[in-house]
């Protein structure tokens, strides 16, 4: 698998396979999310999940490169992708660090007594960094993590700084267009957009499949309304702080963006913390790594799972 030209400029469309099986969880608050197993059931187990405003069927590019030889199971954040919108007052990093516990719990009495997996990016590796440090009886079990691009910290920005540029862009966000006429305008405006002009070709229409719904009075919507996605950077300011990755309870991979782009990410400003995660960024990607550079992130997620003997039989070569 090679990751393609630098930006989505071709007629590529890429096939999002039908899962094995779906399941539900249903969730403390009532709401249900909907868990797609894919892949090789007799393999180490994968749980993925997604970025804020995203859907976990849009990074097909990434993992359809891991059916033939891992039990994937996917997932939607709450709000986003295959899930109903709810109450926005629970759309919160606290809230998705519990529905993250309850999902991973739901999984696990499925994919049996193997080498369970979270592989998130962004806002889901957030959720599973603060479901993994609370300490209540709800936290999940995981032999290892791998996050891409968890958004705790921007390089050489202060607090002050962070938390105004988390307003900033929660106040862009409420102002974004949710509604569309047809999914080629969407398309053509998310074309349009810099941070998504780097992703491999296809990327834009499959973004217009999994990211927008139909509206029963014509034209199209955001499956995550602005309103929701604000919120999130709102609330995301609060939490970086409190993730304590000595105490995750396993071995821990962050998979980043290139530094020399300012808006990467590094997963904490305490170089104490530092020292406990293994940390390696992917040359010429934003923070929509998975997007842009799918087959270097499985290539580096593999190295790591293999180098911590996860990988059990599993006979894929990690530099392939």
């Amino acid at each position: 698998m090679e990751d393609g030209p630098r930006r989505d400029s071709g007629p590529r469309i890429w096939e999002i396979p039908q899962p094995r099986s779906t399941f539900t969880v249903r969730l403390d608050d009532g709401s249900v999310t909907t868990v797609r197993r894919h892949g090789n059931p007799t393999g180490p187990c994968l749980v993925l999940s997604h970025g804020t405003g995203l859907a976990i069927d849009l990074y097909v590019p990434f993992w359809s490169a891991l059916l033939d030889h891992f039990d994937v199971f996917i997932h939607d954040i709450r709000n986003h992708g295959w899930n109903a919108v709810g109450a926005l007052a629970n759309h919160t990093i606290p809230t998705f660090a519990r529905d993250h516990a309850q999902i991973v719990a739901a999984i696990d009495g499925r994919c049996g007594a193997k080498p369970k997996i979270g592989i998130y990016h962004s806002l889901a590796a957030m959720a599973a960094l603060v479901s993994l440090t609370r300490t209540s009886r709800q936290k999940p079990v995981l032999d290892a993590l791998v996050l891409y691009d968890p958004p705790l910290y921007m390089r050489g920005v202060t607090d002050d700084v962070f938390f105004g540029l988390a307003e900033v862009a929660a106040v862009k966000t409420r102002r974004k267009r949710s509604r569309f006429a047809t999914q080629a305008d969407f398309e053509a405006r998310v074309a349009g957009a810099s941070r998504f002009g780097h992703v491999v070709p296809g990327v834009y229409d499959l973004m217009a499949r999994t990211m927008l719904r139909e509206r029963a009075d014509g034209g199209y919507e955001l499956r995550c309304p602005p309103e929701y996605e604000a919120r999130v950077f709102a609330d995301a300011r609060r939490w970086p702080a409190r993730v304590d990755f000595a105490g995750i309870g396993c071995p821990v991979k962050v998979i980043a963006s290139d530094p020399s782009n300012p808006a990467a990410y590094v997963p904490s400003l305490d170089d104490r913390q530092l020292a406990v995660v293994e940390y390696e960024t992917i040359p010429g990607t934003t923070h929509f790594l998975p997007l842009e550079a799918p087959a270097a992130c499985v290539r580096a997620m593999l190295a790591y799972l293999r180098g911590h003997r996860l990988l059990g039989d599993v006979g894929v070569d990690a530099g392939a």
